[in-house]
């Protein structure tokens, strides 16, 4: 398969690499520095699993690629409307595009440009970062993307998400198939919506705030909040109660200096993705009269950094 990759740092980056380097024709679009470092040098690996180095096609204008089979969307979301209209020059018949964006507002964003027939999506579970240009270095070992039918799909996984699925697994890539995308989109989004608004606002990983009893209490209140919207929306996220287990273990877990990739931007005075976590939250609780105080709380204080360079 031909895969492109649409936004090739830290995600894009390391999953292109990985699917070059297992014999994928692979095609990044990529700009400045980071352009100039791949076509010179190649695509540099560093990782806990094993550094590497693959060459690949590498263009700033997905005109100069042309059609491919699959396109993987990885680019920050305050990048969509720079870089969404890239996507019919890399569209043909029966190319797919899949979605690894933050948030829940991705797959229609796509959608609008190509059509609900051609998204795939779902959430990845990656840390990684683009040290230098032409460098991505994996901080973890963990490499997870599930992911599914954005629009429909209810009767069982496709063949093309099982085919694109044996393709990244071949690469080393932990890929998981579900049926519905938005399941496990939302999933992913009742707990990250919360952790990037609590960390970025407090200015603090998630140590300080988790161990904190109250401010616990307000975390667990805001996943109340953003499953509400969910529920809302109708998508079948799993029970109230194994859900909130679910995501009181998930941070249990987490090392007490972890901190969102929002609160990360906020500190290197980057624009954030504020507009597709806490702001995607409260809009959507307005659309479908959920209450949601303590997301709109923080969405208020964080709103004006959304926007900075």
């Amino acid at each position: 398969m031909h895969f492109a990759i649409l936004g090739s740092g830290a995600v894009g980056g390391y999953y292109g690499a990985l699917l070059a380097r297992s014999g994928q024709r692979v095609s990044f679009v990529a700009r400045g520095a980071h352009l100039r470092a791949i076509r010179e040098r190649g695509l540099m690996i560093w990782s806990p699993l094993g550094d590497f180095t693959v060459r690949a096609q590498a263009e700033d204008d997905a005109a100069a690629i042309g059609p491919v089979d699959v396109v993987l969307l990885a680019v920050k979301t305050y990048d969509n409307a720079a870089v969404l209209p890239m996507l019919p020059a890399l569209v043909g018949p029966s190319t797919v595009v899949i979605t690894l964006q933050n948030g829940v507002d991705s797959p229609d964003e796509v959608a609008a440009v190509v059509g609900k027939e051609r998204v795939l999506g779902g959430p990845t579970y990656i840390a990684a970062a683009r040290s230098l240009p032409g460098l991505v270095e994996q901080t973890g070992t963990h490499r997870r993307i599930v992911f599914g039918e954005a629009f429909g799909g209810h009767g069982g996984v496709s063949q093309r998400v099982s085919t694109i699925a044996d393709a990244l697994t071949a690469a080393g890539i932990q890929a998981e198939t579900v049926a519905n995308a938005r399941v496990p989109l939302w999933e992913k989004f009742i707990y990250l919506a919360p952790f990037a608004a609590f960390t970025g606002a407090a200015r603090l990983p998630i140590g300080p705030l988790w161990s904190d009893p109250s401010i616990r209490a307000q975390f667990m209140a805001a996943v109340g909040e953003v499953e509400a919207v969910a529920r809302a929306e109708g998508v079948p996220v799993r029970e109230p109660a194994d859900l909130r287990e679910y995501v009181s273990t998930y941070v249990d877990a987490l090392p007490p200096h972890t901190k969102s990739s929002l609160l990360i931007d906020l500190q290197q005075g980057k624009r954030t993705e504020v507009e597709s976590l806490a702001g995607s939250v409260v809009r959507r609780g307005c659309a479908a009269g959920v209450p949601t105080p303590i997301m709109s709380a923080l969405y208020a204080v964080l709103k004006p950094w959304g926007q900075l360079r």
